[in-house]
């Protein structure tokens, strides 16, 4: 089969699309963030651990075929991939490699089917070195053929869950979570919930690139994590969606939106620890883990009330309008707005703790 499919299709949360004021193209600073800081990272590990043999693909086509997972609508993926390009052909270049000035890049932008592709590839950079092509579809399941790329990578994406777990907004179920919209940390079967749903979304997400990557080649993930024993509602970000949270009750009081849908409202994001993720890998064992790296987060766009609010809205529009219909969209961001502006001083506060960023390169096992 060409693809393998999960129990349910995997839920789609596209970033907004389009290059307007509100759009993802224009609104991913704090993503940059991430690419930049992991850039030294990723090239070091390209450098050490790359394989340039690899296998007969490359010998026989002088192609060199990477997948940026989550590309979303740029500009930060073709950030990733020139960072990427410039490091292998560093690599190559140092080994002297026989056929480095005769390489060619393809490149695999692949998103969820309904992500405004056309956007991203409007904004593609010239000149390029590389031949870019789309590939729809969610990467919890499968998207390539067997032993066909060399390369991938992953930045700002695998905190996206497939689904929200169904459980939390159960009203009847122990981990209901009518009173957040995220899962703060704090209550148990609320965790024990997030956590089932993102070890079988990794799970899905390990097996199908062990599948897809030639033998040698590299998967570098870049994930947003908290440190080990802190929960989210400890962060900076945890703060910042209960002030999202709070604006969402407040309109439901106003009788603007409906309570019911506020109370069963939940984030499809996950923040694992780096022991999580670290068991996650192991336990999986299509890959082993070559390089780990732990670093916080600045999180300095988060203080500025002009800027983030825009961010937010670039990334969680869709995940709102499709819960509580488009007609609320613009009420609750003035509301959001006004209230990040006001309580932006809990960012300062001593006791709030920083995300991590979490930059790790995986091997392939035989």
């Amino acid at each position: 089969m060409a693809t393998d499919e999960t129990e349910v299709l995997p839920e789609s949360y596209p970033m907004n699309g389009g290059d307007g004021k509100v759009s993802y193209a224009r609104n991913s600073f704090a993503q940059r963030t991430s690419v930049d800081a992991s850039k030294k990272f990723i090239s070091e590990a390209i450098a050490d651990l790359l394989d340039t043999e690899l296998n007969p693909i490359l010998d026989s086509s002088i192609r060199f075929q990477i997948a940026d997972l989550g590309c979303a609508t740029g500009p930060n993926t073709f950030y990733a991939v020139q960072n990427i390009i410039e490091a292998i052909n560093s690599k190559y270049s140092m080994n002297k490699h026989q056929k480095s000035q005769a390489l060619e890049y393809q490149v695999f932008f692949n998103d969820h089917t309904n992500n405004d592709f056309n956007t991203l590839f409007r904004s593609l950079p010239l000149p390029r070195p590389y031949f870019p092509v789309a590939v729809p579809g969610s990467f919890y399941g499968r998207l390539f053929p067997k032993d066909s790329i060399h390369l991938m990578h992953s930045s700002n994406s695998l905190n996206w869950l497939s689904r929200v777990p169904k459980d939390v907004g159960d009203i009847n179920s122990p981990a209901w979570n009518g009173d957040s919209i995220y899962c703060t940390g704090t209550a148990k079967e609320v965790v024990e919930a997030y956590s089932n749903q993102y070890k079988k979304d990794m799970n899905n997400f390990l097996n199908a690139r062990a599948l897809e990557l030639v033998a040698g080649g590299l998967l570098v993930l870049v994930v947003g994590g908290v440190p080990n024993c802190v929960s989210l509602n400890q962060t900076g970000i945890g703060k910042d969606y209960e002030i999202i949270g709070s604006c969402l009750v407040d309109m439901a009081n106003k009788g603007l939106i409906s309570k019911e849908k506020v109370k069963s409202f939940n984030l499809p994001l996950y923040y694992p620890s780096p022991n999580e993720i670290e068991k996650l890998i192991e336990d999986n064992g299509c890959f082993g883990i070559e390089r780990m790296e732990t670093f916080p987060g600045k999180g300095k766009h988060i203080h500025n009330s002009q800027m983030w609010p825009m961010i937010v809205r670039a990334a969680f529009e869709a995940i709102i309008s499709n819960h509580f219909g488009n007609e609320m969209v613009e009420e609750l961001f003035g509301y959001y707005s006004k209230n990040h502006m006001d309580k932006v001083s809990i960012f300062n506060g001593d006791d709030v703790i920083s995300l991590l960023h979490l930059n790790i390169v995986l091997k392939r096992k035989n």
